[in-house]
């Protein structure tokens, strides 16, 4: 159960990240590391995948050095649910924290 309320906030704050520059899985490991997750790239990928199938994220594949790294933005449709998870945020923080 827990898990699962963490698998919530972990995509939330991944599509907040994708809202404000694109953004790769490395990066997005170590920056969800400072805030508590460890995950592994068995973890994040088949998330930020999910969140690509569902159209909250695209993708662009970049030649980085000789290597392809494949960096995430949030779409329209993405940022509106994100939107949407703030709100409801802002709602559970204010009666949770009461």
């Amino acid at each position: 159960m827990i898990r699962d309320f963490f698998l919530g906030f972990i995509r939330i704050h991944i599509l907040h990240h994708a809202s404000r520059e694109p953004v790769y899985g490395l990066w997005l490991i170590e920056e969800l590391g400072m805030h508590g997750y460890r995950l592994s790239p068995g973890t994040i990928y088949p998330i930020l995948h999910k969140l690509e199938e569902e159209k909250l994220l695209e993708s662009l594949s970049e030649n980085i050095n000789g290597k392809i790294r494949r960096y995430y933005r949030t779409t329209p449709m993405g940022l509106k649910a994100l939107s949407k998870a703030k709100e409801r945020i802002a709602e559970l923080v204010e009666e949770v924290m009461d």
